[in-house]
């Protein structure tokens, strides 16, 4: 058994304590015991589990594993935190603001022989299983995604960091991209802001993200990839599957944890991730000179 404790207790994290009590059956997840929960803020006990000091939670030996659900600019210090007291991790994306921070860290985890683990459950909802078996074989000629959402909190950092789960999902669709442009328009009164991005695939077709967050803009997807043979201009429905996506996520980091997931696909996975922090990078890096 791997003695967990969860760190922040906004809604990931109070879904992270549900589901270490009650996983899934049969899985790699029930090899995980909560030990309690982490806050800056004082708590009642919650869902019957018991708030714990950060100190304690480092340093207590039936302690093996953390789970980072803090604000993302908080999660590089409680990654290298835990890693050092030799824990695992398993963090909320984006495991950084830095593309920097983040090979460090993974270096470190790799030093330590620990698991560091970037929740991606974008990955696992049905509409994105459904679209990559759709377009599977086909040849893409230009393509465009465009999310829409809410005002961003401060804390959560450039648009291409807190909104990586899009960028996630064009490098696993398509490969690894080169970011050719990049802007950002923002109007800080209104609590506004619109990033656009500009890729090449390797195969030199473009594909351009727009993430665009606001007062009363509704959280929505809106994609139009146009392929040899066709176009498909509204996500697919995807069958429902009847275990949640955090869930799913969980029964991955526990089966990492026992070494179930073969060496190449943790490698396959540790350079998608880092490929899309180093392109967030570079999203922020051409964003910045186009506002100067």
């Amino acid at each position: 058994m791997f003695g967990s404790v969860v760190v922040g207790v906004g809604i990931a994290g109070c879904v992270r304590i549900r589901d270490l009590l009650a996983p899934l059956p049969s899985s790699a997840a029930e090899k995980l015991a909560i030990k309690g929960f982490v806050s800056r803020r004082s708590l009642e006990d919650q869902q019957g589990v018991k708030q714990i000091s950060i100190k304690e939670a480092l340093s207590r030996e039936d302690i093996q594993a953390a789970f980072i659900c803090t604000e993302n600019k908080n999660h590089e210090e409680h990654i290298r935190q835990f890693l050092e007291a030799g824990k695992h991790v398993c963090v909320e994306y984006p495991m950084t603001l830095s593309y920097t921070s983040a090979v460090e860290l993974w270096n470190l985890a790799q030093q330590k022989g620990l698991v560091l683990h970037e929740e991606h459950i974008e990955l696992f909802t049905p509409d994105f299983k459904q679209l990559k078996k759709d377009i599977a074989g086909k040849t893409l000629e230009e393509g465009t995604l465009h999310f829409t959402g809410g005002s961003m909190k401060p804390d959560f950092g450039f648009l291409a960091f807190s909104g990586i789960a899009r960028l996630t999902w064009l490098v696993d669709l398509f490969g690894e991209l080169t970011v050719t442009a990049a802007s950002l328009e923002e109007e800080k009164e209104n609590k506004y802001m619109k990033m656009m991005a500009h890729f090449l695939t390797q195969q030199q077709k473009p594909l351009t993200w727009i993430e665009e967050r606001g007062p009363g803009l509704g959280r929505a997807k809106h994609i139009n990839l146009r392929f040899q043979d066709c176009t498909i201009t509204e996500l697919p429905a995807g069958q429902r599957e009847p275990v949640g996506l955090f869930m799913q996520d969980l029964v991955l980091f526990g089966r990492k944890l026992q070494g179930e997931v073969p060496a190449a696909a943790l490698q396959m996975e540790r350079k998608r991730i880092l490929h899309c922090l180093e392109l967030a990078e570079r999203i922020r890096q051409l964003s910045e000179n186009t506002q100067a």
